[in-house]
């Protein structure tokens, strides 16, 4: 497989970047159809990462230093290295294919952020939640909006170095996933792997519930 997310092709997606002689990645000419996606999950489950990975642009990122007013607060059990913290919104932007881009918003994890939740969701063709497997019920209330909201959503476990490792069927009997909903495995700090999740993501809409992201002929 290779390992350059511009060559990447999926059935009717294959990641497209388009530089200019300025350097900068403008989008394509015959872009015809643009999603709102939604980068959601729990605290530290890598959201920030993610999105930052996959942009073909310089992430917008709105974050803050987590300071002690966050003890007893924030959990950084897991994190324990992490010094900031999503307070507004990521933004990237990825061209999945000649005639599609996406647009994703990364969503802040903790709970006290849930009328940033429910508006970035908002107009939201569709969701990528991530997980962690060291804290799996920290995503239920995450899951919970989306299905509330009508929200179409896949998960991916993101594999963090040191985290258990469970079979895919475990994990969707965890998180009691519906049987048509989309699970998959990423590194969010691997472009090419962030990319083949978003794909897994919008085939689902595609064959399901957006036919608005099928190229005009």
């Amino acid at each position: 497989m290779t390992t350059d997310p511009r060559q990447i092709c999926s059935r009717r997606y294959c990641v497209v970047s388009a530089p200019s002689s300025d350097g900068l990645i403008h989008v394509p000419p015959g872009v015809t159809r643009s999603a709102k996606i939604v980068i959601s999950g729990s605290f530290g489950v890598g959201k920030t990462t993610f999105v930052g990975s996959v942009s073909q642009v310089p992430p917008l990122r709105m974050e803050e230093r987590i300071t002690e007013a966050s003890a007893g607060v924030d959990d950084l059990a897991r994190t324990p290295h992490k010094t900031t913290t999503t307070v507004g919104m990521d933004f990237g932007r990825l061209h999945l294919s000649d005639a599609l881009v996406l647009y994703l918003f990364g969503t802040p994890g903790q709970g006290r952020f849930r009328p940033l939740w429910e508006g970035l969701t908002e107009g939201a063709l569709g969701a990528l939640v991530l997980v962690d497997t060291r804290d799996l019920e920290a995503s239920f209330e995450i899951l919970a909006l989306h299905e509330e909201q009508g929200t179409p959503y896949a998960v991916a476990v993101n594999l963090f170095d040191g985290a258990p490792r469970y079979d895919l069927d475990e994990i969707r009997q965890a998180l009691d996933l519906a049987a048509h909903t989309p699970l998959t495995t990423c590194d969010a700090r691997d472009s090419t792997s962030g990319v083949l999740a978003l794909i897994t993501l919008c085939e689902y809409l595609t064959d399901a519930h957006a036919p608005a992201l099928e190229p005009r002929p």
